[in-house]
């Protein structure tokens, strides 16, 4: 949808919560009430017309333009160029995956080693992007949806694989709030689907409580990294030993 669009259907909302009708709005802006509709119609406003009509209305253009940023549908993932450009820079990388989990800019300049220009002009470069956008005082909002997710061969899942994975998998997984789970079965193609819809309501439990954990005092919270993995393999040295493997293979 335009932003042209998006600002009509936030000032018909209004209108409808505040009861206003057209022939109402009509008369505040001195208009008949055709030429309101046939305005609202076709979108055609210039901002001295929109000052009118939010005046009318009871509300400041700042508040339309947050609510028309608000109705706007959150991305489920974002384009490879985008994610190429995260991965460029590590600093970059960091401070989205800080926004991620919904840091504020004081948690990121108290944990990491930045100016606070640094860090803003980080955040300023993930606005740019399309990750967030970045608000008065520093703060931000997040175009992401709460199902967000990098594309699974994408490019910051490969960064992932090929320089984090086995930093991650090299560790011991012996504490009493660490686990590592490798089940191998065979079932039925059909009820894989079943399988992977736990997983993400799993991660949708974890990153609920992430969430909701950020009310708490920084000193009482840990930093968990949770990975969830389906998919059809078999270890290819035990695939070689198959008794229909290809020779040389």
């Amino acid at each position: 949808m335009s932003t042209t669009a998006d600002l009509v259907a936030q000032i018909k909302r209004a209108m409808k919560a505040a009861g206003m009708t057209y022939a109402h709005l009509a008369h505040a802006l001195g208009l008949s009430e055709s030429s309101v509709k046939r305005m609202l119609a076709r979108g055609e406003m210039p901002l001295s017309r929109v000052d009118a009509v939010c005046r009318a209305l009871g509300i400041d253009f700042g508040e339309l333009a947050q609510r028309v940023a608000e109705a706007r549908p959150l991305l489920q993932e974002l384009s490879l160029e985008q994610e190429r450009s995260v991965v460029r820079d590590e600093r970059l990388l960091l401070l989205a995956i800080c926004a991620l989990s919904h840091w504020s800019l004081a948690q990121i300049l108290e944990t990491y080693a930045l100016s606070e220009a640094e860090a803003v002009g980080l955040l300023a470069r993930l606005d740019r992007i399309g990750i967030l956008e970045l608000q008065p005082l520093n703060r931000y909002r997040l175009k992401l949806a709460r199902t967000f997710r990098w594309h699974p061969d994408g490019p910051v899942m490969r960064y992932f694989r090929s320089r984090v994975m086995h930093e991650y998998f090299d560790g011991g997984f012996q504490g009493d709030d660490e686990a590592l789970l490798l089940v191998h079965g065979s079932i039925h193609p059909g009820l894989a689907p079943a399988f992977r819809e736990r997983m993400q309501s799993l991660a949708r439990d974890f990153g609920v409580q992430h969430q909701a954990d950020q009310r708490l005092d920084p000193a009482s919270r840990e930093g968990y990294t949770l990975v969830l993995a389906m998919r059809r393999w078999e270890f290819s040295a035990f695939e070689r030993l198959r008794r229909d493997a290809a020779p040389g293979s």
